[in-house]
């Protein structure tokens, strides 16, 4: 046994260390201080504190399922820690399960039965659960639903002359009117409903006609750009075509997922996507990540700015277009593209993608929710997920799923990286991300990667964020998760 001496100088040096971890945690240098809380761990594995500060920090990642393993230690170490219970119910909030957070929010009034900030969190959580049951009640089982681009006919919808934004003449979408769209979207103007609506249903039945999984061919001596997420960064995405050029069929470009949400430009992200979709459906290609999914988007801003720049019915309308999304790419049959990552099993066929059922919102388990949910992880095997959905895949993996597929090479992209990519798995997996300084406080890079055929070899650009107009991340997020973010 260790003595009392030993002891007493590993907790003093236990929180020596939290003190480092919680002045990396204030400077968003979340990777380090999950790094040092794991140091305070090792040396005193009973104090409450350093496990909740170690599940903020996984949260502040997105990193929800480790988020919730170490709160609940936290609890366990101190039942009556009440911040352990609140971050417990902030990181099931995160992931949309209300009904969990609620009963943990219920323990946090419990023990702090007069902290005015607990009871208002507490009656926030309890009219969202409300909310949700309402919701469930009253809602139409899959088969019976009809498609609501069933009751909309853009073209009845007249555009009054004092409306000064851009405009088309009859149904095909032009560059030069997605041009007006953009500059538009820059200065802040928003587009008449009309076209707003022209733009996504035309783009609902380009997307309906794909496969589940869609194969691009690059002629020799052309190239083809790879974007990440872009998380509704406007001004962003405005800079990666500044720097790379428009999509065209001589520049085609892939936008690998998360198109939406945090950002507080979704709408104008979305629609400029869709636009060049329809302008020339070859010039630009479009995947589906896991926030194109209606229980992401009530969560994370979406779905509320859409109810603000447009209208009820295009929450509904985008919903069901997100569904349509292919959900993988397979570049010049040697790239394989996809938001999240690889399998739970082995011996997954390029064939079993293009026949996965993908008009649904994603499920929790299976092919589907794995390739929009999983992550890469350093040591080999496979491993639970850190976000508790989805799972870690090793190198592995990697390599077996390339090998039997004949592919060289995984694109995923999903999780921000501080240089906007990462190279792993021996070379055979490329993490690209196309957000930078995140949420406006990660401080990353942003990247795209460009291939040229015939050799297809990546080539990876970075980029910095530029200035965007004053309008915070989640602006338009649920008021709930706000209060806990």
């Amino acid at each position: 046994m260790p003595s009392m001496e030993a002891e007493n100088s590993n907790i003093s040096r236990a929180e020596e260390i939290k003190l480092l971890a919680n002045a990396a945690f204030k400077a968003h240098k979340y990777s380090q201080a999950i790094a040092l809380y794991s140091q305070a761990i090792e040396l005193n594995s009973q104090n409450a504190v350093y496990w909740a500060n170690r599940s903020f920090a996984h949260a502040k990642l997105e990193e929800y399922g480790s988020a919730i393993q170490d709160a609940s230690k936290a609890i366990e170490v101190d039942p009556k820690y009440s911040k352990g219970y609140y971050r417990r119910g902030a990181a099931y909030l995160a992931m949309g399960k209300l009904k969990e957070a609620l009963k943990d929010f219920q323990q946090v009034k419990k023990i702090c039965p007069n902290d005015p900030d607990a009871a208002k969190k507490l009656k926030e959580c309890e009219k969202a659960v409300m909310k949700l049951k309402f919701e469930e009640a009253i809602a139409v089982p899959e088969s019976q639903r009809r498609s609501v681009a069933d009751s909309i006919d853009f073209h009845s919808i007249d555009v009054e002359p004092q409306y000064s934004g851009a405009r088309l003449e009859g149904d095909v979408i032009t560059l030069d009117f997605v041009k007006k769209v953009m500059d538009d979207f820059k200065n802040q103007k928003c587009l008449h409903k009309r076209y707003a609506f022209q733009i996504v249903l035309q783009t609902r039945e380009l997307l309906r006609a794909l496969p589940s999984l869609v194969d691009i061919n690059i002629p020799d001596g052309k190239h083809f750009t790879v974007c990440g997420d872009v998380h509704g960064q406007y001004y962003d995405l405005l800079n990666i075509f500044e720097l790379n050029g428009l999509p065209s069929e001589d520049n085609p470009y892939l936008f690998n997922g998360d198109f939406v949400d945090r950002g507080s430009f979704s709408v104008e992200v979305i629609l400029t996507l869709f636009a060049f979709k329809c302008m020339s459906p070859s010039a630009i290609y479009l995947a589906r990540g896991n926030h194109e999914s209606k229980s992401m988007n009530k969560i994370y801003g979406f779905e509320g700015e859409v109810r603000s720049k447009l209208s009820e019915i295009f929450v509904e309308l985008f919903a069901e277009v997100f569904c349509w999304l292919p959900l993988a790419h397979v570049i010049n049959e040697k790239v394989f593209v996809v938001h999240g990552g690889l399998f739970s099993v082995d011996g997954v066929k390029l064939s079993d993608i293009r026949a996965i059922d993908r008009f649904c919102e994603p499920p929790e388990e299976g092919l589907m929710c794995e390739v929009l949910w999983s992550d890469p992880q350093p040591h080999p095997g496979r491993g639970p997920s850190k976000r508790g959905v989805g799972l870690s895949f090793g190198g592995d993996v990697t390599k077996k799923f390339l090998q039997e597929n004949n592919l060289d090479l995984v694109v995923r992209s999903h999780e921000v990286k501080d240089e906007g990519f990462e190279i792993e798995h021996d070379g055979k997996l490329i993490t690209v991300f196309s957000a930078p300084n995140y949420c406006d406080q990660m401080g990353n890079k942003g990247a795209f990667i460009r291939f040229e055929a015939p050799d297809m070899k990546p080539n990876v650009v970075t980029f910095a964020a530029v200035p965007h107009p004053d309008v915070k991340p989640m602006a338009y997020a649920n008021n709930f998760l706000r209060l806990f973010s």
